[in-house]
């Protein structure tokens, strides 16, 4: 068992890459976070939907190229697309 740390406010979201050797969470503190399942380590942090929203969802493409986040919040209501490559 593996404890990965470091979001800012409760996670609301979490799901592996297709190959496993990633963890994408999302977090009501406005951030994505990408970790390394065999370390804990948090290798990226995407800071996705401004100041005020909230990440609601994550996961990856079938390919694992590609991340998805949508929030939570209507001032922004949006679903973003980030390429990993």
């Amino acid at each position: 068992v593996r404890t990965l740390e470091g979001h800012g406010n409760s996670v609301w979201s979490v799901c592996f890459s297709p190959d496993g050797r990633q963890v994408a969470s999302g977090s009501w503190d406005r951030t994505v976070r990408l970790w390394d399942p065999e370390t804990g380590a948090c290798v990226k942090t995407l800071e996705v939907h401004g100041t005020s929203s909230r990440v609601k969802s994550v996961c990856f493409s079938p390919d694992g190229r590609l991340v998805a986040s949508c929030n939570c919040d209507s001032a922004d209501a949006t679903a973003r697309l980030w390429l990993l490559v």
